[in-house]
């Protein structure tokens, strides 16, 4: 299982919305893989096919402090939300950059497991905070988004120095 390279802010492929996996085939489960080996390496708790310049909906993530508890989605969706949270957010697509972001507190997701199968997912915290910031990554969209257009410019200009 190799490691996938990560991209970063600004890069315009980010921006890509994901397209609907139509079966959870040999190469979405190795994708799964992948994406779980990579965010495990990077280290982070989340990491979305977008991410990897792979612009299927797939996406995977691991809050505990132990990565034992690992969660892959294909195809996920929001079907109920309710309640606020602010929360201090980083991402392995813009390094080095944490800031607070507006998210739902409790949220019901459904969607596709590793092995196809339709499952639905109820959850609060940290975990409701990472699912939703992943698949804001499935619709071409960064926690950047969330921020003032001042600290998105700083950011991109910090970010394109470091990588020119």
């Amino acid at each position: 299982m190799p490691l996938l390279p990560i991209l970063t802010f600004p890069d315009k492929r980010l921006r890509t919305v994901a397209e609907p996996v139509d079966q959870v085939d040999d190469q979405i489960k190795q994708l799964i893989d992948d994406l779980f080996e990579t965010m495990y390496d990077a280290p982070g708790i989340g990491l979305a096919a977008t991410q990897v310049n792979v612009h299927k909906r797939v996406l995977v993530v691991d809050v505990s402090p132990d990565n034992s508890q690992p969660l892959a989605f294909v195809n996920p969706e929001l079907v109920e939300f309710e309640g606020d949270q602010t929360f201090d957010e980083g991402c392995l697509s813009v390094p080095g950059y944490q800031e607070e972001v507006h998210r739902y507190n409790e949220i019901k997701v459904k969607a596709l497991n590793r092995d196809g199968e339709e499952f639905l997912l109820e959850c609060d915290g940290l975990l409701a905070v990472c699912i939703q910031h992943e698949m804001d990554h499935l619709q071409g969209k960064l926690f950047v988004d969330y921020l003032s257009k001042l600290k998105r410019q700083r950011i991109q200009k910090k970010l394109e120095k470091l990588n020119s």
